[in-house]
């Protein structure tokens, strides 16, 4: 802030929203300075965004300023298990085992792989003392942070502590030990310290864990993150990132089919099935209850559950051998559903060969299955992925607000080019498009009644960010729009292709078409439909300069 050059541009990823992780808000000078521009990512809440979570704490009871007030211009990013970049750093995002929604960050760049992991519990309570196999979600967890040169993990407790801690969302020493040197981890900076131990403490039982380790020949560096430590790891431009099969963006807008959710329960406890519904309940989820395991197949084959969650025995039959059965009998979204076993006790060898997705332990806190039960879910809900902002964002909103065009009446000669497009083309809907701030605003809408639609959940916001005409052959096969409102409903769009239109080297909008059957356009298709985009680029800039001339 001092010394370094203006404006301040950065970037605040933050794992979750309890109070001592985002308390230090308020009071980081850089959001204050007009002229900054800062992005904050934070997990998703399930029913508030990171914007509204981050703002309640500045709430005038509690705090004098208002998060409106703050002077930096501040974009807020909700984040899901995913992928997402910042420049040429690839960030891949995975849900932690803590009593509420927290995500470990994975960092990749110049061939350098940082992992921030804080706050997280082993899934498997065998795994805190450092012994067991390691399956299931902590194997998962494992993958996530394989090969790091740096891991960041939280280690709050030795094993001897975990006992009394079950439930609080924290790791032992032992099992992060454990964990990285299977990971392949190059080296580890223990942190969330226990706030009952004292520097002196720390550095002790850093010394033992070394000493252990050089003792068996371990390679694995230890040493425990401290305030103004400051760390510097040697590029390797040579590696590439990891990369998976699958991938999806991490940034991505959660549907409004939270809603069309469905669990599947399968508890015989009572108190605990209550106790359960009514925390899926508030979340606005449907649930299904099973007494029994017949009943428990049968609704997992004809009502295709977002996610099962079974005792591990139903009426003397053993709910992994139910599992098996829905694996094998069940189509649609049933057979890929996460199976969850509620247990004393875990079986992790038993559960990996019935596919079993994870173990709930008692036992555990309401707050810790609510968190837990929102994770699976938001894991499955539906997405889609939506459109980063330009970074000449605020010179293209004001390239598009000089046209003055924005909610004109319809005009014929901007009608008559639509009405040629989508004769050409062959298509039901071409639209001369907008995208405003917040919106996208159609000045003529060929095909359609509506006149414009939410910017988060636009096509045309993802066609802005390219200089040449983007196509989408069939949206549901692609993963940014499978899901998109405007394609799982009316007007059901599976072809999308909108040619840029420039002004003042800035992209306002798209001349684009619409087809509610998967289709593609060839090279010479291409070229018409950039001439049609140029006839309307015309069009919007002779109005330009009949205003002009008007003034003058």
């Amino acid at each position: 802030m001092q010394t370094g050059p203006k404006p301040v541009r950065g970037n605040l990823l933050i794992s979750h929203t309890h109070w001592d992780h985002i308390h230090g808000l308020p009071f980081f000078a850089p959001l204050f300075v007009p002229g900054n521009e800062w992005a904050v990512y934070a997990p998703r809440g399930f029913s508030q965004s990171v914007r509204q979570t981050l703002a309640g704490q500045m709430q005038h009871t509690y705090f004098p300023v208002e998060l409106e007030q703050l002077g930096a211009a501040i974009s807020y990013h909700d984040l899901t298990e995913g992928v997402f970049t910042l420049g040429d750093i690839k960030v891949s995002t995975q849900y932690l085992n803590h009593p509420a929604l927290t995500l470990g960050y994975r960092l990749e760049a110049d061939g350098v792989t940082v992992v921030y992991a804080c706050d997280h519990e082993p899934h498997s309570r065998s795994l805190a003392y450092g012994a067991g196999d390691v399956g299931g979600q902590d194997e998962r967890h494992a993958e996530f942070v394989a090969g790091a040169d740096l891991l960041i993990h939280d280690a709050q407790y030795r094993a001897a502590e975990y006992e009394g801690k079950i439930g609080w969302g924290h790791s032992t020493i032992e099992y992060v030990i454990a964990i990285a040197q299977l990971a392949g981890v190059k080296s580890v900076a223990l942190t969330h310290h226990d706030p009952m131990r004292d520097d002196d403490t720390i550095d002790q039982e850093v010394e033992a864990i070394r000493a252990n380790l050089k003792a068996r020949g371990a390679a694995l560096d230890v040493f425990g993150a401290a305030e103004g430590l400051v760390l510097e790891l040697e590029a390797h431009p040579g590696r590439e990132p990891r990369r998976q099969i699958d991938e999806p963006p991490a940034e991505a807008a959660v549907s409004s089919r939270l809603s069309e959710l469905v669990v599947l329960m399968g508890i015989v406890d009572s108190t605990l099935a209550d106790l359960l519904w009514q925390t899926l309940h508030a979340d606005g989820v449907r649930v299904l209850r099973a007494t029994d395991s017949a009943a428990a197949l049968r609704l997992a084959q004809t009502d295709e559950p977002s996610l099962i969650i079974l005792d591990r025995y139903l009426r003397g039959v053993d709910s992994l051998e139910t599992c098996r059965a829905i694996r094998a009998g069940s189509v649609g979204k049933g057979k890929d559903a996460p199976i969850v076993i509620v247990a004393a006790q875990e079986d992790v060898a038993a559960g990996i060969t019935a596919s079993v997705t994870d173990w709930l332990v008692r036992p555990f806190s309401t707050i810790y299955a609510r968190t837990r039960m929102r994770a699976w879910l938001l894991r499955t809900a539906c997405h889609w992925v939506q459109a980063s902002h330009p970074k000449d964002e605020k010179e293209r909103l004001a390239a598009l607000h000089r046209l003055a065009v924005l909610d004109t009446e319809p005009e014929e000669r901007f009608d008559k080019l639509t009405r040629i497009a989508a004769a050409l083309f062959d298509v039901p809907i071409a639209l001369v498009s907008m995208v405003d701030e917040n919106r996208q605003w159609f000045k003529s809408a060929y095909g359609t009644s509506v006149c414009e639609g939410p910017r988060d959940a636009s096509f045309c916001a993802h066609a802005i960010l390219a200089p040449t005409v983007m196509i989408v052959p069939d949206a549901l096969l692609d993963p940014r729009f499978a899901d998109n409102p405007v394609v799982i409903n009316e007007p059901r769009v599976r072809f999308y292709a909108g040619c840029p239109l420039v002004v003042d080297g800035r992209c306002i909008g798209t001349l684009c078409l619409i087809d509610t059957r998967p289709r593609d356009l060839n090279a010479t298709a291409v070229r018409l439909l950039e001439d049609l985009a140029e006839l309307v680029l015309q069009e919007l800039q002779r109005t330009t300069a009949l205003e002009r001339a008007q003034a003058d």
